[in-house]
């Protein structure tokens, strides 16, 4: 794995890994994580502990309760907001830039959407959003008019949502959303309930712009929302690799790199 890991991106390696071939050793995950043994055995004492894997002799297995595994990917949304701040609203800001008064946009769920929907309460818009936080947000604060998805609240991704509803009767000139990790088969997500809300939105826009700080590229989540080729602009921050911007614009996206403020 290419430089310094957080704790989160490591155990995420690891239960990808578990998915992938449902046992390894601390040699195998070694090969992959550059840290310590003694790293790799405490992030592996965490998981076993919270049902998330099983160590077994000799190695560690997939757990047979699957979802405690997709519950450590899929964060709620007020965990997510305190991690990679500075990158999400430096993010936000420049997809912010994008908008002109008088626009439709949509906003999907996610935390930096919720930064980016802050940044336009007042200016004069017309924003549709399946998101509780980002309504909660625009109708506390703003003056934009404010379009919601009907449904049910789902309160872990904090996303309105009613299996019975068409798609909605809103045409975007940009559709904004985030995404849980990306790669190479596109923009993919670990709670089912954020890629299927998405499926109708994106016909909805004449443009996607997702909004991704660079640690998402680490991570594989379980559920593909859309492909590459169907991104017109990734906003991003400066930890993005050569790899994986070449990957990007060899598939056409524009990439704008957001630079986090200083000091």
């Amino acid at each position: 794995m290419r430089g310094e890991a957080s704790e989160d991106e490591r155990r995420s390696v690891i239960i990808e890994t578990l998915k992938d071939r449902q046992f390894a050793t601390v040699k195998d995950l070694l090969g992959i994580l550059d840290v310590s043994p003694a790293t790799i055995r405490r992030d592996i004492a965490k998981l076993h502990e919270i049902g998330a894997i099983r160590k077994v002799f000799g190695g560690i297995a997939w757990s047979s309760d699957g979802m405690a595994a997709e519950r450590l990917h899929a964060k709620p949304f007020e965990e997510n907001r305190v991690l990679n701040v500075e990158a999400k609203k430096a993010i936000a800001l420049e997809a912010a830039k994008l908008c002109r008064d008088g626009d439709s946009i949509i906003v999907n769920g996610g935390t930096t959407c919720f930064l980016l929907a802050q940044l336009l309460a007042t200016r004069s818009l017309k924003i549709y959003t399946n998101s509780m936080p980002v309504a909660a947000s625009l109708w506390e604060r703003g003056v934009s008019h404010l379009v919601l998805a009907g449904g049910e609240l789902y309160r872990e991704p904090g996303i309105l949502f009613s299996p019975q509803a068409s798609e909605p009767d809103f045409y975007a000139s940009k559709f904004f959303l985030g995404a849980q990790g990306i790669g190479l088969s596109g923009i993919m997500e670990s709670h089912p309930l954020m890629a299927r809300t998405t499926e109708g939105l994106v016909r909805r826009a004449d443009e996607i712009v997702v909004l991704a700080d660079s640690s998402k590229f680490r991570v594989r989540a379980r559920h593909a929302v859309l492909s590459l080729s169907r991104i017109s602009t990734l906003i991003t921050d400066s930890g993005l690799s050569t790899d994986d911007r070449l990957m990007l614009e060899e598939t056409g996206i524009h990439v704008i790199i957001a630079s986090e403020a200083k000091g």
